[in-house]
């Protein structure tokens, strides 16, 4: 069985007592779906804000908030584009073989994949492992790391991961409605915005169907 799953590459932030956050391993990956508790949620917009915590130079942004969640939270609201980091993992169950973004991936990149489905029938997914994936005929060829010449690969019929790949939206724009919900609790003053800027970072709203 093949199991696609948007995820967020996260760490554990030292003393971070903003809201509640969920102990991460270091440079591990979170699934983003329908099923997180608050604690995971809040670990997910703790990590898209930090990554976006930029300092307002000559650019036309509004100086940074003093208080401390409105440091956080500027560039998140502030920013364009947005940088959440990040992708699509896929996991033969049968073998328990992984694919995973590699470093500098975003959350965007994923549109790549409709390029191996639709487009020009291959894409790279980053560095450090070097994930390939390539359309041979009515099957994808997914190799975990290209720089490896013993790398274990992945092979599934085109139509399968066209599937996946509409599952793997859902679940983002499942995850985005936690995080609203999130959002108008643990923080109120900016949830609607924090809300539409997540959607951004994470490109939702522009899923594909099969």
């Amino acid at each position: 069985m093949m199991v696609m799953q948007p995820v967020l590459e996260t760490y554990t932030r030292e003393g971070f007592d903003l809201w509640p956050v969920a102990e991460r391993e270091p440079y591990g990956f979170l699934t983003l779906d329908g099923t997180l508790g608050a604690a995971e949620i809040g670990t997910a917009v703790m990590r898209i804000a930090d990554c976006n915590d930029i300092d307002p130079e000559e650019d036309g942004r509004p100086p940074r908030p003093a208080d401390p969640r409105g440091s956080l939270l500027h560039g998140l609201l502030t920013m364009d584009p947005l940088y959440a980091p990040g992708g699509l993992r896929i996991t033969d169950t049968a073998t328990g073989t992984s694919l995973v973004p590699g470093c500098c991936q975003g959350m965007d990149d994923r549109r790549d994949w409709w390029n191996v489905v639709d487009g020009s029938g291959r894409a790279g997914f980053g560095h450090d492992p070097s994930p390939w994936a390539e359309r041979r005929g009515d099957a994808v060829r997914l190799t975990v790391d290209a720089e490896r010449d013993d790398s274990p690969v992945i092979e599934l019929p085109v139509t399968e991961l066209r599937h996946l790949l509409t599952r793997a939206e859902r679940d983002l724009n499942d995850f985005l409605a936690l995080a609203a919900a999130w959002a108008a609790r643990h923080l109120p003053d900016h949830a609607a915005p924090v809300t539409a800027a997540l959607g951004r970072a994470l490109d939702c709203g522009t899923a594909r169907s099969a």
